[in-house]
């Protein structure tokens, strides 16, 4: 039953004899490079062990690097598992002569083809990966930038110590060491940029008024006292000097904000509180003129090799090392072409551009919130028995300095202005939120007093943290808008780190938070939704989470998990409607009716019933999440059995089965460990009973292309107390050890009946603002209208990013040519009724995927039926196509477009 060692070869010269002869271990090569990049005698062996199995291992990758190149990065990856890095990552790319592209490329191949990668080497890449791609979208917004302030031929002679090449050297180099001094972590666009800004700021301040172009120049001649050129500097006196540049500081600032749609407000306080500093404690005064760029390039290079990491002033020279195609490799967001003269002239959606409408979103949202209470909350607090006001305020106050304390430990001592300002906007929309919901709960308990919610401190500093955590996403944008990318320093969990919360009790609050906040954005949703799954899939089963204690008192209560009318209802669809009253304050099922509740007296503000009268209390926090649970791991078993195994669809059931049965009776398992490990092991332990030969690295493989897969989670899984290896190790000593007996069960001719299959519902979480798409097989949606790029609020159009292929319908817009109306027709009435099912046809699949609706509800790829809904709905929601004529119908509107071009 436990899988199979590989053969190791017993005969060296044999195993050297399948080594291609270009291969050959070349010790005068391997010296030459250790020498080089100083080596010592203990990464060497690490790195020649290496070299060795990737060699004798039988995989095209082999074939795609030379020697050089694989004595390198094997050096790289036994230098960081060793922590002994000394050489710089530009060094590395220098020695072997290869790009950073195509060291990750490489180094991914490796990782790919042999697994040879540990975590701690995964995530060095990722931090270098994830700086580079940084890097490379601020030299490139540098560039953009620098050219829109200068001019490239002066109308009259320069002196060559203020020309725009020197400027533009002098630029880069004093971002590059500001930067790197102020910024801990290298993921945060926003701060970056803004720091970008300063500097640019401080030199259009030393430039002369012929080498800038317009606006820049006019901001520059509305100084009270003009920054005068080194030269005439030097009689003036420097304390008159500063006192009148300071006094008109904010102009020039203004006009770089307004140019690239930056909050005015938060550039001038990371100018103030930051890059002042900065360039006090840097020696650099604007009475010297431009910063020595021998100064600051010393400066700058004892950080870079510090941090070991690639040398970024070499993008000034276009050095091979960095070279890359930015607009080939990186998600740059660009606003699509449409039929309108008012849509040609938008700017294209750069990164920045889009972060900062994101963040320009936010901010109208909460531009009549406040720091403080509203009225109407007030008169909540007013209405409770004991009123939470004091410890409410107080307790925002108290966590506000945990926030700036922990911001500034992460991102940089000197950014903890900036944090906190954040924090700030996350306390406005924390008061909003809390709002929404109350009078939800008035609306639905018809009560004015929640005395026993406002006071329950877990509840407040949850909704807290999910509102300062919208925020962080809004700001680090770049990071959400890839949902699964790897995770950043501030990325989600570390806002329960900072506030010391527990992932269960947060995940009570995100439901209600969504849908008592209709400003989120789509992608926002989709974030927070993320956020749900991370803890339902590991965070929740960490051996600190209440969870446990929760699990074990209903064990104790019930003799089981959970309660059992759940596993019969597990076909039923999920019903979306209990707010976080009801799951912190732990409500009361009167019913085994499930998931009818009664509104318990302990959840009723005023109620004053005796503790004797009252039912026994079920959690139906539980009950919830063990159902989301089930859901999310039978949606990802889904995917990986149909990837897997197709040609046995009946496996699918009986390993669900199994996987169900682990989840509920042998929860302990997920202690300290991730929902996907138990469930690559409950696949490979069937496939095992049923004889299927299914090798536990063709699982990992397939598990690899999921879309939420993380390498740690088959690499560094939890063996026993403090020893951690391999998912293959952990299934041979602790799960098969753990389940056998439950394992050759299902090879037995009576097998154990089998679990229902659960509904699939589409996301809780309703998006007005989406297309809705029609049930059938057709692309068809409805769309709401849309709206200009840019309303007078600010906001964007919900649409903007509609894939051209589609026939867009817009009531009460210009539509165009009848043909599209014609096409409409012929999908609708050329999709044939399919038979209706017989008693013993099999129940349609259900979705693999989680599809957003506007109904909440969800259907089986159009097949589900809805009684009442007129003959027209009826024959959408029975309406199948085939994955061909899709293809074809979505190739005809691609080609139609190029016809009419051509003629």
């Amino acid at each position: 039953m436990p899988p199979k060692s590989p053969r190791k070869s017993t005969n060296r010269s044999e195993e050297e004899r399948r080594i291609p002869s270009g291969h050959e271990t070349s010790d005068p090569e391997f010296g030459a490079l250790c020498r080089t990049l100083r080596i010592s005698d203990t990464v060497q062996k690490r790195a020649r062990q290496a070299y060795e199995k990737l060699i004798s291992s039988q995989c095209v990758f082999r074939d795609t690097i030379n020697n050089e190149e694989l004595f390198g990065l094997c050096l790289f990856t036994a230098s960081v598992d060793s922590d002994e890095m000394t050489f710089t990552f530009t060094e590395l790319l220098k020695a072997i002569n290869i790009s950073v592209n195509k060291c990750f490329r490489l180094l991914k191949e490796m990782d790919v083809n042999v697994d040879t990668l540990s975590t701690k080497v995964d995530n060095a890449i990722s931090k270098l990966k994830t700086k580079y791609e940084i890097m490379c979208l601020l030299y490139q917004k540098f560039q953009r930038t620098f050219d829109l302030i200068y001019v490239e031929y002066p109308n009259r002679k320069i002196s060559v110590e203020i020309s725009s090449v020197k400027v533009l050297e002098s630029y880069w180099l004093l971002f590059l060491l500001f930067s790197g001094k102020v910024l801990q972590m290298d993921d945060d666009l926003v701060i970056s940029c803004q720091l970008l800004l300063c500097v640019l700021e401080y030199f259009i301040k030393l430039s002369p008024p012929e080498l800038l172009k317009e606006p820049y120049k006019n901001a520059l001649n509305g100084l009270s006292v003009s920054c005068p050129t080194r030269s005439s500097r030097r009689g003036q006196n420097r304390n008159t000097r500063t006192s009148r540049q300071s006094e008109t500081d904010t102009k020039v600032i203004e006009v770089l904000c307004e140019v690239n749609e930056c909050p005015v407000d938060e550039v001038t306080n990371v100018y103030f509180t930051s890059f002042v500093t900065f360039l006090d404690s840097s020696g650099i005064s604007p009475s010297d003129g431009l910063p020595k760029v021998e100064n600051v390039s010393k400066q700058y290079e004892e950080l870079y090799v510090k941090n070991k990491d690639f040398d970024a002033r070499l993008f000034l020279e276009n050095d091979e090392t960095l070279r890359v195609d930015v607009r080939d490799r990186l998600e740059i967001e660009r606003t699509p072409q449409k039929n309108s003269t008012e849509d040609a002239v938008k700017p294209p959606q750069t990164p920045f551009r889009a972060v900062m409408n994101t963040i320009h979103q936010l901010s109208v949202t909460l531009n009549s919130a406040s720091d403080e209470p509203s009225d109407v909350l007030i008169s909540y607090f007013n209405n409770c028995t004991v009123n939470p006001q004091i410890k409410i305020t107080e307790r925002v106050q108290h966590l506000g300095l945990v926030f700036k304390e922990q911001f500034a430990n992460a991102v940089g001592q000197a950014c903890a202005e900036i944090g906190f300002q954040r924090y700030k906007v996350g306390v406005r929309l924390h008061y909003r939120v809390m709002e929404s919901i109350l009078k939800s709960e008035e609306v639905r308990l018809s009560v004015q007093n929640f005395s026993k919610l406002l006071n329950n401190e877990i509840f407040h500093t949850s909704l807290l943290a999910c509102a300062v955590e919208v925020v962080m996403a809004t700001y680090g944008r770049n990071s959400f808008h890839r949902l699964y990318s790897p995770e950043t320093d501030l990325s989600f969990p570390w806002i329960l780190k900072a506030f010391e919360l527990k992932a269960f009790d947060f995940y009570k609050v995100i439901e209600s938070f969504i849908k008592a906040e209709p400003s989120l954005s789509r992608d926002m949703i989709k974030y927070l939704e993320r956020c749900e799954h991370q803890i339902m899939e590991s965070l929740a089963w960490q051996s600190d989470s209440p969870l446990f204690d929760l699990i074990k008192q209903t064990r104790d209560r019930d003799g089981s998990v959970e309660h059992p009318e759940l596993a019969s209802t597990l076909h039923q669809p999920l019903q979306h409607n209990h707010t976080a009253a009801d799951l912190y304050l732990s409500p009361l099922r009167s019913s085994q009716q499930y998931p009818i509740l009664s509104i318990p007296t302990t959840s009723i503000p005023n109620g004053h019933a005796s503790a004797a009268s009252q039912p026994q209390q079920k959690s139906t926090s539980l009950s919830l999440f063990y159902k989301k649970v089930y859901r999310l791991a039978y949606l990802r078993l889904n995917n990986l059995c149909s990837s897997l195994l197709s040609d046995y669809p009946d496996l699918e059931h009986v390993i669900w089965t199994f996987f169900q049965h682990t989840l509920q009776h042998e929860y302990e398992l997920m202690k300290d460990r991730h929902l996907d490990q138990i469930m690559m092991c409950s696949m490979y332990g069937i496939c095992k009973a049923k004889n299927i030969d299914l090798l536990f690295k063709t699982i990992v493989t397939s598990y690899k292309e999921m879309t939420h897969a993380n390498q740690e989670t088959f690499k560094h899984i939890l063996i026993r107390e403090g020893k951690y290896d391999s998912i293959i190790v952990f299934y041979n000593l602790v799960f098969m050890q753990k389940l056998k007996s439950n394992i050759l069960q299902y090879a037995s001719p009576r097998p154990p009946t089998l679990s229902p299959i659960p509904h699939i519902p589409r996301s809780p979480y309703r998006f007005a603002t989406s297309p809705l798409r029609l049930p059938g097989g057709n692309n068809i949606y409805v769309s709401p209208l849309k709206t200009p790029y840019k309303t007078s609020e600010g906001l964007l159009s919900p649409t903007k990013m509609t894939p051209r292929s589609r026939i867009l319908v817009s009531i009460g817009e210009s539509f165009g040519p009848a043909e599209k109306f014609q096409k409409i027709n012929q999908m609708v009435s050329s999709s044939e009724r399919p038979m209706k099912r017989s008693a013993d046809n099999p129940a349609p699949k259900p979705l693999k995927k989680l599809r957003f609706d506007m109904d909440g509800q969800d259907e089986a790829d159009g097949s589900k039926h809805i009684s009442g809904e007129s003959k027209f709905h009826q024959k959408l929601a029975e309406m199948t196509s085939t994955r061909t004529r899709i293809q074809n119908q979505k190739l005809e509107d691609t080609i139609d477009p190029v016809k009419k071009e051509e003629n």
